[in-house]
């Protein structure tokens, strides 16, 4: 079981994750007038956008490409096969430092309820000092990673003090049905899908240590060329974001059709997750940096990587 994967410096980012169907987009076909390439995870911004109806009555033409986590859709964006994809802060962060061609167009803030760390159901664990010399699982840059080292900050126990260890959340899952990890800093269904399935205890989620935040990034070429698109797929994003608030039950019972899991943890999942659209403003390029900060301190990111650049506010109307 790997505990280290190579920290990617300025050049492309967890090369050789990228989902091979967003490869097969013809040039010709991707630059129609009034398509756009529009990266996802799966139970993410695609199946509340379908599941609002929003896109309906929009001349908008949206070409979905569905990848298994956030590392190989920032790759897609980097290597300019899709034009803009929902991704959270975390692995935004690495993205940008990467040197990846992208800018936040809009954002999103939640409680960070929805990111966790789970234990054993039957282990002594209280709180995360007591993590002391065990392993974690979690996904490296992702927003499980993030709140480990928060966690352990907040504990203020140093880095030798428990083993991150880095797994895709489906080896994560099954390293700790197995017990070969003590802990596992996961997100989203993953969660409650732990709670339901392998007995997991959630010992502290996000709440006050994260910032909530996710984005909608999107390549340089398609703010440059694809302006009117981005602006009209942000207005439905935002107005699909309010009915999911308005409406969980039923976003909850298409969710659960789209992912697989139960209708009770569909609903878990998305009342804990709870995302609603926030302008792209100080206050969340500030929060961004705390992110970026927390990573130069963990020896993940190079000193001195300012996020303000990687900002573009120009597409706030989406958030009023």
């Amino acid at each position: 079981m790997p505990d280290r994967i190579e920290t990617p410096g300025r050049r492309t980012v967890i090369a050789g994750l990228l989902a091979l169907p967003v490869l097969h987009v013809g040039r010709a076909r991707a630059q129609e007038a009034g398509t756009l390439r529009v990266g996802d995870q799966k139970g993410g911004n695609q199946s509340l956008i379908l599941a609002s109806g929003v896109l309906r009555e929009s001349p908008l033409r949206v070409e979905w490409a569905q990848f298994a986590a956030a590392a190989p859709l920032a790759e897609a964006l980097n290597a300019d096969a899709i034009d803009i994809g929902g991704i959270g802060d975390a692995p935004f962060a690495f993205a940008h430092a990467a040197g990846a061609p992208i800018r936040v167009v809009g954002a999103t803030r939640s409680s960070g309820r929805s990111t966790a760390l789970l234990v054993h159901g039957d282990a002594p664990y209280r709180r995360f000092a007591d993590l002391k010399g065990k392993r974690i699982g979690t996904g490296k840059g992702s927003v499980g990673h993030f709140l480990a080292v928060a966690a352990r900050e907040q504990a203020g126990l140093g880095r030798r003090d428990v083993q991150i260890v880095f797994l895709s959340p489906a080896e994560a899952k099954s390293a700790f049905a197995s017990r070969q990890i003590d802990a596992w800093s996961s997100w989203g269904q993953y969660v409650y899908l732990a709670e339901a399935q392998d007995k997991a205890r959630i010992l502290l989620d996000g709440r006050s240590l994260m910032s909530g935040l996710s984005f909608q990034a999107a390549t340089q070429p398609a703010i440059a060329g694809k302006r009117a698109e981005i602006t009209e797929f942000l207005r439905l994003w935002a107005e699909a974001l309010r009915w999911g608030d308005r409406n969980l039950d039923r976003y909850a019972q298409s969710w659960a059709r789209e992912t697989g899991v139960t209708e009770e943890v569909a609903r878990r999942t998305l009342d804990a997750r709870g995302f609603l659209p926030v302008p792209v403003d100080e206050q969340v390029i500030a929060a961004q940096q705390r992110t970026v900060d927390l990573y130069t301190r963990e020896g993940l990111l190079p000193a001195g990587v300012d996020v303000r650049g990687s900002f573009d506010p120009s597409f706030n109307a989406y958030s009023s």
